[in-house]
């Protein structure tokens, strides 16, 4: 065996393939850069670069005793940073990190075809953290390194410039694209992805299901969308565009939770007016299906709960799209019942300041409500409240500190302290949390709500009126209802209301909708209705067999005869040999089967000896530039041409 693997050649990696690969590596790790820790991605840059710069120096690998240690410490990285090395962002981070390692003892053609193979499956998980267009289309660009390493390790290749390098791999990515599609149509869908339910690393997106200051922060600086909304009629003002995710009871001096009331009939509701709409939700992870203003029933797959939230069966791990009608004119719960007491508790030992005044209300204004909330709402219009995307700090009575210190903050502040103060004073009250706002596409009829929309708003029970909307951000800062949350920042987000920006990125979110619509929400139910526009209803997995079999061959055999019949690259000194070939025929000496150019001339001088001189020369001038080069020199090809077409026959000795 020791004999076996020493006779066993061993094929170097020159320059270009090391370069090739090293390319293929920063963009594996490029896509990934964003759903790995900041620090662990720039460690692993700075060691594929310096991998690279060694290599270029002196070949050969990295010694064992540096390599160990790195890969213990990758290793204890991602458990210290995820808690275990399973999951799919845990094991994403230790392939990648795996892979670049994979460089330090690469030397040979087969180590570098090994991790090409690894770089081209830790590329296709990428598109586990995201499947939009622009995802795919640069995992698609990810190839491109990657093929054009894998022909540098061919024998016997020249040393092309790096844009024709890639420009073979771009040529077999787009003669691909019909094959794919046809996989994409045809192969039969599972219900469920093959990788199955999301593991519990796997982090939410948007709203949470707990409020406390400070926490929106992060979600007012998130661009990406939340969902887009198509209305049956009219669509609302933007004044009215308030869906309602998350109605939280339950506070413990700083957090707003949401309480569960699963057992709990949905509250009554008489409708003076409605509106229908069709939601499709962005993947969140959570249960809680988003709805405008106050539901009057659950989709299918859903239940409503006594607050009217809407809540699915399972959590939302891929876009969702669901139908339902809310009210928009309407009395929710006139007669608040029971449970009353649920929506006045307040802990014990917090925000002394903010429960006296709420007290004080109260004995002012007596038993009018009304005149209480009018109160609080004047105290954040007159009473210096800055709305803030950077708020300062709260300590342990948080409200009392905002209240009466700060007096800076956004949404979740206000709805917060204006809960607390109506619970104060005896009023019912919540905190909703939500999206508001958001922008009306008039090119595809359809409102874009971006996790930037995200807001907080309260609902007091009033005798008589039942559950009412109030909303004391605007109070401080009316933009934020009227034009968004962009506006309400002010100079905090000026580079984000450029309105050409704004524009760019409305207008590309149409070709992110089509996309989702048509390429990701391609699922098993719209593949079985694919061939309804011909009359078959319902297509069943045979069929689609027979499909894709009948169309692959189909594809296979018009490029069998594309490439037959492809014209040969065009050959100039064949073509000037052709037509020396033809005057010589004409003339009645004809090229035999079989008969060689040097042969063939020779006879033709024999034949012609007043022209033998001038054929000696011509069959000189075509072996030379035929055998003697690569690629015949241009200026000898251009003489050869030239005297072929000058070539005369006078007659023809028999």
């Amino acid at each position: 065996m020791s004999r076996l693997r020493a006779a066993t050649p061993v094929h170097p990696v020159d320059a270009r393939a090391f370069d090739l690969l090293s390319l293929t590596l920063a963009m594996v790790l490029g896509l990934h850069a964003l759903h790995m820790p900041w620090w662990l991605v720039a460690v692993l840059a700075v060691v594929l670069g310096w991998r690279w710069w060694q290599r270029r120096q002196r070949a050969g690998r990295v010694p064992r005793w540096l390599k160990l240690p790195m890969l213990a410490l990758l290793t204890l990285a991602v458990i210290l940073q995820y808690g275990n090395v399973f999951g799919r962002e845990p094991g994403t981070a230790l392939a990648v990190g795996l892979l670049v390692l994979k460089l330090l003892e690469t030397e040979t053609v087969r180590d570098a075809r090994v991790g090409i193979s690894f770089a081209c499956f830790a590329l296709m998980a990428a598109l586990l953290s995201g499947q939009g267009m622009v995802a795919t289309v640069a995992v698609a660009l990810g190839l491109l390194p990657a093929l054009a390493t894998l022909r540098a390790l061919e024998p016997a290749q020249v040393t092309d410039s790096l844009p024709r390098s890639l420009l073979p791999g771009l040529g077999l990515i787009g003669a691909a694209l019909p094959l794919a599609l046809l996989a994409f149509l045809l192969v039969p869908r599972l219900d469920s992805p093959l990788w199955g339910a999301p593991t519990p690393d796997q982090a939410s997106t948007g709203l949470a299901d707990s409020m406390s200051p400070g926490k929106f922060a992060e979600l007012m600086m998130d661009d990406s969308p939340a969902m887009r909304v198509t209305f049956d009629g009219t669509p609302p003002v933007r004044a009215q565009r308030y869906f309602r995710a998350y109605v939280m009871a339950r506070y413990d001096g700083f957090t707003w939770t949401f309480r569960d009331l699963a057992t709990l009939a949905p509250s009554k509701l008489e409708v003076a007016g409605s509106t229908s709409y069709h939601v499709s939700l962005v993947a969140s992870q959570q249960n809680v299906l988003p709805t405008l203003d106050v539901p009057i029933d659950a989709p299918a797959g859903a239940r409503m709960r006594s607050d009217r939230v809407v809540v699915a069966d399972k959590p939302v791990n891929d876009t969702l799209r669901y139908s339902l009608s809310s009210a928009t004119r309407y009395r929710l719960e006139p007669e608040l019942g029971p449970h009353r007491r649920r929506w006045l508790q307040l802990p014990d030992g917090f925000n002394p300041r903010t429960l006296a005044l709420g007290r004080e209300w109260r004995q002012s204004h007596g038993g009018d409500d009304g005149a209480i909330v009018r109160a609080a709402l004047a105290l954040f219009h007159d009473g210096g409240f800055r709305y803030t995307l950077a708020p300062a700090p709260l300590g342990r009575n948080a409200m009392d500190d905002f209240l009466f210190g700060t007096r800076e903050g956004f949404c979740e502040h206000y709805a917060s302290s204006f809960t607390v103060l109506m619970r104060a004073a005896g009023i019912p009250a919540r905190v909703v949390t939500g999206y508001q706002g958001g922008y009306w596409n008039k090119a595809a009829n359809y409102l874009l709500v971006r996790n930037s929309d995200a807001h907080a708003w309260s609902e007091v029970w009033l005798p008589g009126r039942g559950w009412v909307r109030v909303d004391p951000t605007g109070a401080v800062r009316p933009e934020r209802v009227s034009q968004g949350a962009a506006a309400a920042a002010g100079d905090q987000l000026a580079w984000y209301r450029t309105d050409w920006l704004q524009g760019l990125r409305n207008r590309w979110d149409i070709v992110n909708r089509w996309w989702d619509q048509g390429v990701i929400g391609f699922d098993a139910l719209r593949q079985r209705g694919l061939l309804q526009p011909f009359g078959i209803r319902d297509v069943d997995t045979a069929t689609l067999g027979w499909l894709l079999a009948i169309s692959s061959t189909l594809f296979v055999a018009i490029g069998l005869v594309w490439a037959l019949r492809r014209r040969q690259p065009r050959d100039p000194l064949r073509g000037a040999m052709r037509e020396l070939e033809r005057k010589l025929a004409r003339k009645g000496i004809a090229r035999r089967r079989g008969e060689g150019p040097q042969d063939y001339l020779r006879r033709a001088a024999d034949a012609l000896p007043g022209r033998r001189e001038e054929l000696a020369e011509l069959t000189r001038s075509y072996l030379e530039l035929r055998y003697a080069h690569a690629e015949p020199p241009t200026e000898p090809l251009r003489r050869f041409i030239r005297s072929v077409r000058d070539f005369r026959i006078a007659r023809v000795v028999k």
